[in-house]
């Protein structure tokens, strides 16, 4: 089991076998998702912005509203 101590300013090291089997390093962005109570699930967001091209099947093209809508619903669904 890997373990790691909080600072008193909340701040971790993510060990370094961690950091490699996740494949991020300095600038890569975490998100953490609640899965149960007290228990969460870590995601490292590694992707770089033109990997994400082409992934759209959105036939039309929409607004800024529109988007801004689809992005709150989908918000409220998380």
């Amino acid at each position: 089991m890997t373990t790691a101590t909080m600072t008193s300013k909340g701040q971790i090291t993510i060990p370094s076998s961690v950091r490699s089997d996740f494949n991020i390093g300095s600038g890569d962005h975490i998100e953490f998702i609640p899965v149960a109570v007290g228990k969460y699930e870590m995601i490292a967001i590694t992707w770089d912005v033109k990997t994400l091209k082409g992934l759209s099947i959105i036939d039309k093209l929409l607004s800024v509203e529109e988007m801004n809508a689809a992005i709150l619903k989908t918000a409220s669904l998380l």
